[in-house]
């Protein structure tokens, strides 16, 4: 099988996933595979309705699928197909992850996929700072807080 036909047959099965959403009425049709040396290590679909948890989409569930069954939370040297555009939440997942890359099918139809929620955090909120977000914010004890975080040490990169 060649290199297209495999990433081909990697792309129609997260769609495939994401009508398995349509099907089980779980939420929003997203399905997503990470794939790591040509095998599906993780899949996932959307499951917000289904679970009740807002982190349920399709990208985070088949990252937590990749990371029980590799042992680690580094997906580095792994691909994720995704059968639509990953929201803003998907995407830091895919960052924290650290997989090599990203393979999506539809475009984020804004005006639908934005419909009818009430997400402080839009595509456009995303791009400010957090304190000059819609969401109502305020930050204390920063220098407490700071501490901590400065007394972990550097990150292994």
């Amino acid at each position: 099988m060649s290199a297209l036909q495999d990433e081909e047959r990697f792309m129609r099965r997260a769609i495939e996933l994401s009508r398995r959403c349509l099907e089980e009425k779980c939420g929003p049709p997203f399905g997503s595979v990470i794939v790591k040396d040509g095998v599906i290590v993780g899949e996932g679909y959307n499951q917000v309705d289904r679970k009740g948890d807002p982190t349920s989409h399709g990208e985070i569930e088949a990252i937590r699928q990749a990371c029980e069954a590799l042992g680690t939370a580094d997906l580095s040297g792994c691909l994720l197909y995704a059968s639509s555009e990953p929201c803003p939440m998907c995407s830091g997942a895919i960052s924290m992850a650290r997989l090599d890359g990203l393979v999506f099918g539809a475009a984020a139809n804004l005006q639908k996929r934005w419909a009818g929620y009430t997400y402080p955090l839009t595509p456009d909120q995303l791009s400010l700072a957090t304190l000059q977000r819609k969401l109502p914010t305020r930050q204390m004890l920063a220098e407490e807080a700071l501490a901590v975080v400065l007394s972990s040490g550097p990150r292994p990169d």
